[in-house]
């Protein structure tokens, strides 16, 4: 509101110019001094209470020291709860912002500024947003710490508002809270956080587009403009338990062919008849070689069509088989093996999302052990099967959350990440 008219007018316009004025001003500012803030004696605050091998929260105990090593104390001066905080308001923000694959503009574009604000220079390909650490050096390894923004559309039986974060009793509700906006938010915290002291290893912060749908336009499109990657933490809800193995994934569309007729005389060829054989042997065939960490090599006829109307012989049958390998064979191997088993013409959709596997001696899977995680293998596909470089998944809630109504995250999940990322990651060997 201006000031009274009864003020000489030169004075009224510029107390309404302030009015305007300092506002603005202080808002352009509050950025600075926050990232002075973060960057400085304010990352640094407290030592954490939190215990990531107690999975307490933040009233637990502190960390066990081991004798002759303490792999807790150098993470530990960062402030554990404030990193939440800031990843918890992130994932609100980005929950309150739809990003169904192939839709994830506004959410790559909320991501972006949130990451510029920090201080960060981005990079961009359509909706896949990457960061590298200040001082980046090619003569040391790179570490890549990615995730996915993208959602699958909300399923039928949500409750609340899957666009609305809503947080209630220690939980977060909101669609892709779980799967993955908790590795998003939880990773881009610890990148932040480790850019800010020395390490042997430069770091990429990646949140890719497209994983659910595997598109080509996700993380398959920015991997070639990053530097050489060494190794890669791919943020998948696992309990924040390693998968040090995870499952490929070939789709394959069979047809057989025959001849129509009219269904009242002897006469077509029915291509029903045709694939019976055929379906039989996907059901019963097991491949000889069977991984310790994946088991035996999956394959399930999930879709079948045939025929126009009741009264004519089908001429054309097709069904898709999914087909899960584990880290013994290709994608091409196994094709190659079916089509000399089957009598159907078999067609590949793709060879390219294949099965991973990090060895167990390597120092992060061995550092992982050390706090008290469990190697696995799983069963799932992430982008790590678009990965030629050794990788692991591991990251905040729970697989069978995913893709379900009433999706959620608990806030204390998200703190241990936090916490434990920074415990396996901090000062870490990354070469295999």
């Amino acid at each position: 509101m201006s000031l009274p008219a009864v003020f000489p007018t030169f004075i009224r316009k510029f107390a309404d110019g302030l009015q305007t004025f300092l506002p603005r001003f202080c808002s352009a500012l509050a950025p600075l001094f926050l990232r002075s803030y973060r960057s400085g004696a304010g990352a640094e605050v407290e030592r954490s209470k939190y215990a990531p091998s107690t999975g307490k929260d933040r009233g637990g105990k502190e960390a066990t020291k081991s004798k002759g090593r303490n792999i807790y104390n150098r993470f530990m001066t960062h402030d554990i709860a404030t990193l939440t905080d800031e990843a918890v308001g992130l994932l609100k923000a980005l929950i309150a912002t739809p990003s169904v694959s192939r839709e994830e503009a506004q959410a790559a574009d909320c991501l972006q500024r949130y990451i510029e604000l920090q201080g960060m220079e981005t990079g961009r390909k359509g909706n896949n947003v990457w960061c590298l650490s200040p001082a980046f050096d090619l003569k040391k390894p790179t570490l890549l710490l990615n995730s996915h923004i993208d959602t699958v559309k909300p399923v039928a039986g949500w409750r609340k508002d899957p666009f609305s974060p809503t947080e209630s009793n220690g939980r977060l509700y909101g669609l892709g809270s779980n799967d993955a906006g908790a590795s998003v938010v939880s990773l881009l915290q610890v990148f932040l956080a480790l850019c800010r002291t020395a390490q042997p290893y430069n770091l990429v912060y990646l949140a890719s587009c497209e994983e659910e749908v595997s598109g080509t336009g996700g993380i398959e499109s920015v991997l070639p403009l990053l530097p050489p990657i060494t190794f890669a933490l791919v943020g998948e809800p696992t309990e924040m338990q390693p998968a040090i193995a995870e499952k490929g994934l070939m789709v394959l569309d069979v047809t057989a062919t025959g001849r129509s007729g009219h269904a009242a005389r002897d006469e077509g060829d029915n291509a029903i008849y045709k694939v019976i054989d055929d379906i039989a042997w996907f059901r019963d065939y097991r491949f000889p070689r069977v991984s310790p960490l994946l088991g035996p090599v999956k394959m399930s006829v999930t879709m079948v069509s045939a025929g126009t109307q009741h009264n004519v012989i089908p001429d054309r049958c097709t069904f898709v088989v999914d087909i899960r390998s584990n880290e013994c064979y290709t994608n091409q191997e196994l094709y190659d093996e079916i089509c000399r088993h089957i009598h159907c013409e078999a067609k590949a959709r793709s060879f390219r999302l294949g099965s991973s596997h990090v060895p167990p001696e390597h120092p992060l899977v061995q550092r992982a052990i050390a706090l008290g995680r469990v190697p696995f293998g799983s069963p799932t596909l992430s982008d790590q099967a678009l990965m030629p470089f050794p990788s692991l998944k591991m990251g905040p809630g729970k697989s069978s959350r995913s893709h379900t109504a009433d999706e959620f995250i608990f806030i204390r999940e998200i703190e241990e990440a936090i916490g434990l990322y920074l415990a396996l990651l901090d000062g870490a060997d990354i070469n295999g």
